[in-house]
């Protein structure tokens, strides 16, 4: 059992040293952990006595989050990009890809580790099996002191060493650049807005670093916000010949200049925290990336991440140790949907003002239109004037008599009454009358605004209910006249049967 974020895997297996270097030493994983991932059964007592670990499972990988390289939580680094914690990166050739033979000290911190986790000898008794639980939990979660001997010192454990168990898989962008293009990403200190207003004196600035070599000219490529008030600036270098060709200085000739001591420091008095240079792997490179894994990291749950891969082609799976590394990748996150959104609303506004410009020039297409076809009547004009200048002191030719008859008779058909002219007048006839009627109906249209609808309403209430007041009362009143005419109607008989 072990704190993971991922599928658990068998106890005892080794994980070998993969190629990220910033994730710990080559160790093996033995013995029962805390498990974030399906519950199991071990059969063993848990820290305090537990018989059975259960857990909930977070997935054997952590999303598909993109990013613009690598990034430098590969530990010895790839090239920089947004989900690589900030650290230092080295050059491709020097041990990125080797397996480091262990050093004694290292020999010697596995030998504390496993001593401080299995068997402390700290008070010689049975609460060395209980410290030994308490490290065992120190040791998962990441943080604390494995006490285990009265002469050596307790064993520090950091979110870095194997048995932590708050270790995920996400996955981020491979570079696609080559070395000739000669990108160099330095991670500055300050935010955007004052890298893009000082960006012309941060080019001198870095021009003399560069010993102020005037065959050389320092290019902005891009300038991109990160977090935590960082701004992320990719530049390339440009090399001119006497001959007067240029060419890009190679990434790699760059940025190992920029390692250069002297270099390095003039670079953190500009506020430099990190360089790197951007270029893409080499197929050989990426396979010995994905064959080994992470220390630290279970051989299983970086199978699975593999097999999880969105897209292979674009993407390599990446460790995330600890919460605080959770915490930086969802801010590139959020960073990277707000630059979306702001390319969005950019966009939008775009289209706006293309349709602006697209209603405009429909509107003086309708006017060039209506402009051709008067020039068009004009020219028609004048060419009918000159032919008939041409044409005078000639007889009328046959084809001309011709054209004539033609016309005479098209006339004749619209001038006939039950024909064109008469249709045309009764359609103009009604159009007219629409257009009497429509502007009629517009004129008589009319709007109330809604409060004073309300009033309208309230008043009308109020009416209604003194209306219905006064019909009660008047009903009333009907009732007892009726009363008093049936009190009458019976009164006059007894009158008259007295007098008879």
């Amino acid at each position: 059992m072990a704190f993971n974020f991922g599928a658990t895997a068998g106890a005892g297996t080794a994980n070998p040293t993969g190629a990220f270097g910033g994730f710990g030493t080559t160790t093996t994983t033995a013995g029962p952990a805390f498990s974030f991932s399906a519950p199991t059964n071990t059969g063993t007592s848990g820290l305090f006595g537990a018989t059975q670990n259960k857990g909930f499972g977070f997935g054997t990988s952590f999303g598909t989050g993109t990013g613009t390289g690598l990034g430098s939580g590969l530990g010895t680094g790839l090239g920089f990009g947004c989900f690589g914690t900030q650290q230092q990166q080295t050059t491709l050739g020097s041990g990125l890809f080797s397996q480091p033979a262990q050093t004694p000290a290292q020999s010697n911190q596995l030998i504390n580790t496993a001593s401080a986790l299995s068997a402390p000898t700290l008070l010689g008794d049975e609460r060395d099996a209980i410290l030994a639980k308490w490290n065992q939990l120190q040791a998962f979660w990441g943080t604390g002191k494995g006490y285990f001997n009265n002469n050596i010192a307790p064993v520090e454990f950091t979110q870095e060493n194997p048995f932590c168990r708050f270790k995920a898989v996400g996955y981020s962008l491979m570079p696609n650049n080559k070395d000739e293009d000669g990108l160099v990403v330095l991670v500055f200190n300050r935010k955007e807005t004052d890298i893009r207003s000082q960006q012309q004196q941060l080019v001198e600035s870095l021009h003399k670093i560069l010993g102020g070599n005037q065959t050389l000219t320092v290019n902005v490529e891009g300038v991109k916000t990160m977090p935590d008030d960082q701004t992320e600036v990719i530049i390339y270098v440009v090399e001119r010949s006497p001959n007067g060709t240029s060419r890009r200085v190679p990434a790699t000739t760059l940025y190992a200049h920029f390692e250069q001591a002297n270099i390095k420091s003039s670079l953190q008095q500009l506020g430099v925290s990190l360089s790197m240079a951007r270029t893409e792997l080499s197929p050989a490179q990426v396979k010995q990336l994905l064959q080994n894994p992470p220390a630290g990291v279970d051989p299983i749950i970086w199978e699975q991440a593999k097999v999880d891969n969105p897209d292979p082609d674009k993407l390599i799976p990446v460790p995330m140790v600890g919460f605080k590394e959770l915490l930086r990748r969802l801010k590139v996150q959020d960073q990277m949907t707000k630059q979306h959104q702001t390319r969005l609303d950019i966009i939008s506004e775009d289209i706006s003002e293309l349709q602006k410009n697209q209603t405009t020039t429909m509107a003086k297409i309708a006017q060039y239109k209506r402009k051709l076809m008067a020039l068009s009547h004009r020219t028609l004009q004048v060419l009918i004037k000159q032919e008939i200048q041409r044409k005078s002191g000639y007889a009328i030719q046959a084809d001309e008599e011709q054209l004539r008859v033609q016309l005479d008779t098209i006339q004749c058909e619209l001038n006939a009454p039950t024909q064109f002219k008469g249709r045309l007048n009764e359609l103009m006839s009604q159009i007219r009358m629409q257009n009497h009627f429509g502007a009629v109906r517009a004129e008589e249209r009319y709007y109330i605004d809604a409060d004073l609808l309300r009033e309208i309403k309230q008043h009308l209430k109020q009416q209604q209910e003194g209306l219905s007041h006064l019909i009660s009362i008047i009903k009333d009143d009907l009732e007892d006249i009726k009363l008093v005419e049936h009190g009458l109607n019976e009164s006059i008989p007894i009158r008259g049967g007295v007098f008879s």
